[in-house]
């Protein structure tokens, strides 16, 4: 099933589009919270920091996973669009060919040198968590495929069916978990174990799935053409994709050394308050990922004044959901915080943050919005330095704020706004350039 999206309303079809992205994602944060909760409930603290220290390399080869799926989106999406059936086939095929190699090398890599890279950790925990990610590497593969096949039916229009598949997935997770690890008791192996399964099923549903209902991604033998030229334009789109999300990683990391020198306080209230903040600004991260696909197909088509028109009508919802959601936050921050915590300093200053923190809102619902447009246009550099920029910034104002000034826990959303007026302020002369310069196509 696919969706043509250089024909119809702009507004409607962005809004359809955007709202299975949106759920999609708050269900991946609440699944994961629940996967973090059984193993720390039903295993022990040993275990869950085990997994815990397990994350940066399983993010790490996530992130050029989603690069690469993502780059290959950009450049489907604008093929599906401009009607070139054959150039679509090559880079899905291409695509799938070069993840599954990157995939079971980085897998035998990590499998093979599990022990030295986690050498850092304590000597009582190194074990559990050698083993746990052995077995989630030994499964990368299934997260490749279920990466990129969500990826590219949602380059073809239909981000439905990406969202019925991970919610299909995360029931399963937690099912297994809850059957290996409380019934089976097998630990934090377990876990590792489900999340495998759980991805390798979901892999054969898309497959199923894309038999029955996707001709246009039924290749045969042709799912076998592998083009070197359509590898290195993907790798060029992916690697910009994985180092904006690395940057964003590495500006998190380091905001939260900045926070522990806070106190336990500041620290479980910027936990929580994080966590909010995080549910809060996916969907804008969201509306900007479907101004990448509706302008991506409209580019291939050649219809320029959709592409204009479909970065007016996102960013007219981008600044509507921003307002909605820094009033939902500024009134409903008491009530929000106790939902997370009970001690009330702990929600005094969580509830400071999402106040002082919401009435920036406007700025990353623009960025996103900005962002959207030169993905869509194929302009993925743009994206990169300007997240760069904001984390750069992010980083040093909230190191000046607190560890200088000795600011309270208002100091990191003003970090956060510093880097989003950076980003800004590169942005947009951007922009502007552009526009200026593809006036006549726009």
């Amino acid at each position: 099933m696919t969706n043509d999206m250089t024909k119809g309303a702009i507004t409607p079809l962005l809004i359809r589009f955007t709202i299975p992205l949106v759920l999609g994602n708050l269900f991946q944060l609440t699944y994961n919270a629940a996967d973090s909760i059984i193993v720390g409930k039903f295993v022990g603290e040993e275990a869950l920091a085990a997994v815990g220290t397990s994350n940066p390399l399983m993010t790490l080869a996530i992130l050029f996973i989603n690069g690469m799926c993502l780059g290959a989106g950009i450049l489907v999406s604008t093929a599906f669009g401009a009607g070139n059936t054959q150039l679509m086939e090559h880079q899905v095929s291409t695509t799938a060919i070069a993840g599954t190699v990157f995939s079971l090398a980085f897998s035998a890599l990590c499998v093979i040198l599990a022990t030295p890279l986690l050498q850092l950790m304590p000597a009582d925990i190194l074990p559990i968590a050698v083993s746990y990610l052995r077995i989630v590497f030994a499964g990368l593969i299934f997260t490749f495929f279920y990466n990129f096949l969500a990826a590219t039916m949602r380059a073809l229009g239909d981000s439905k069916s990406a969202l019925y598949f991970l919610m299909i997935s995360s029931v399963l997770n937690i099912g297994g978990d809850l059957f290996f690890v409380q019934v089976l008791n097998w630990g934090s192996n377990g876990c590792a174990l489900s999340t495998v399964v759980s991805e390798a099923l979901c892999c054969v549903l898309c497959v199923l799935y894309i038999r029955w209902k996707v001709p246009i991604l039924q290749l045969g033998r042709r799912w076998l053409v592998f083009d070197g030229k359509l590898l290195r334009k993907t790798v060029s789109y992916g690697w910009a994709s994985a180092m904006q999300q690395a940057t964003v990683q590495l500006g998190k990391i380091a905001v939260q050394a900045i926070v522990n020198t806070m106190g336990v306080n500041a620290m479980a209230a910027f936990t929580a308050a994080s966590r909010i903040d995080d549910f809060a600004y996916t969907p804008q991260q969201n509306i900007g990922h479907a101004m990448t696909t509706l302008m991506a197909q409209n580019r291939g088509a050649g219809k320029h004044d959709r592409v204009k028109q479909g970065f007016h009508c996102g960013m007219r919802i981008e600044a509507a959901y921003g307002v909605l959601i820094a009033v939902v936050c500024f009134s409903g921050a008491p009530f929000i915080m106790t939902l997370c915590v009970t001690d009330p300093e702990v929600v005094h200053l969580g509830v400071r943050f999402l106040r002082t923190v919401s009435l920036f809102y406007l700025m990353p619902a623009a960025t996103n919005g900005i962002q959207g447009f030169f993905r869509g246009i194929g302009d993925l550099n743009v994206t990169l330095v300007s997240s760069t920029f904001n984390m750069v910034f992010r980083v040093a104002a909230a190191a000046v704020f607190v560890l200088v000034w000795k600011m309270e826990i208002e100091a990191l959303p003003y970090s956060y706004a510093v880097g989003w007026v950076v980003m800004l302020l590169y942005e947009l002369p951007m922009l502007v350039r552009y526009l200026r310069s593809h006036g006549d196509e726009l």
